[in-house]
């Protein structure tokens, strides 16, 4: 049995569907044998609890998380790994981060409300670290919206369809979210002792059209530690990309480490599960011990 780790899963402290000891517990079944949690702009996944849990079944978990950031082209997730759980620093500008989300909720619904979408602020206000895909999922899943969204789109759009199409930058129910940069998130990690990650590059190219040159120029201004090669993209019709070859030759040609994950949100049967258990990709046992090794070290 091939060594597996996934470096990027979130839980319902995001916007994930599963608690965090049902990922330990999926990871299980997946016999995945490191994981992190890496959910939006915060760290409540993790606890003495689900740290004893793994160990107990032989999983190892590092910390993460996965901070919202904004450039001039365009939003920039940015992964960090085994800080200072208790660094109060680090903590509180998470807090911080992740109020801003909820100011944005209500500017957005405000939008979307007014283009004749039904949006339940009420329960999406509950989710601490609420974010686009709960908005746009909450719409697209409400039958009052079906009539609305067969007339824009002809059809009922995926939530990623929905966040391009409504809500990103340039469209109608744009609504600029209070953020920090790609490289004051980098050094926030920094100061908690973490590693920095550029996530999902492929990501970008995608969506935003950004090139290799713009993501070298990302992670200079940066000064990451390594960037997320190892990741399956999934595109607004639902189409599955695998370009690792090309980001981890990127990574290699600027000295970077590539990292893996699943960004496992749900099983909808389309994105990557667990540990990718429901692919066919896998990476080396000599690259999983490169990533663990790297990211472990402080220094």
């Amino acid at each position: 049995m091939d060594k597996i780790i996934d470096l990027h899963i979130h839980t319902n402290k995001s916007d994930g569907a599963l608690s965090p000891r049902e990922v330990v517990e999926e990871a299980i079944k997946n016999r995945v044998s490191a994981i992190a949690i890496a959910d939006h702009d915060t760290i409540d996944a993790y606890s003495d609890e689900l740290f004893d849990y793994a160990e107990a079944n032989n999983i190892i978990l590092v910390p993460a998380v996965e901070i919202s950031t904004k450039t001039k082209k365009c939003g920039i997730h940015v992964l960090g790994y085994n800080f200072d759980l208790n660094d109060q620093n680090f903590r509180e500008k998470l807090e911080k981060l992740r109020n801003a989300r909820h100011d944005y909720l209500y500017g957005v619904s405000e939008k979307l409300e007014e283009l004749g979408y039904k949006v339940n602020v009420s329960e999406l206000d509950k989710i601490e670290a609420v974010t686009k895909a709960h908005i746009s999922l909450d719409v697209i899943s409400n039958k009052e919206n079906e009539e609305i969204l067969m007339k824009n789109f002809g059809h009922i759009p995926n939530k990623g369809e929905f966040i391009e199409t409504v809500m990103n930058e340039g469209c109608p129910a744009y609504v600029k979210k209070v953020t920090i940069t790609p490289s004051e998130a980098a050094d926030l990690i920094r100061s908690a002792g973490g590693k920095a990650v550029l996530a999902h590059p492929v990501a970008y190219s995608y969506e935003d059209g950004l090139t290799e040159d713009d993501i070298l120029e990302l992670v200079k201004d940066m000064k990451v530690d390594a960037i997320e090669g190892n990741y399956l993209y999934v595109d607004r019709n639902d189409m599955m990309h695998d370009d690792t070859d090309k980001w981890n030759t990127f990574a290699k040609n600027n000295n970077l480490i590539s990292t893996i994950g699943s960004d496992f949100h749900n099983k909808d049967g389309l994105r990557p599960e667990i540990g990718f258990r429901n692919t066919n990709f896998t990476i080396s046992r000599e690259e999983i011990s490169s990533i663990l090794s790297y990211l472990s070290n402080n220094e």
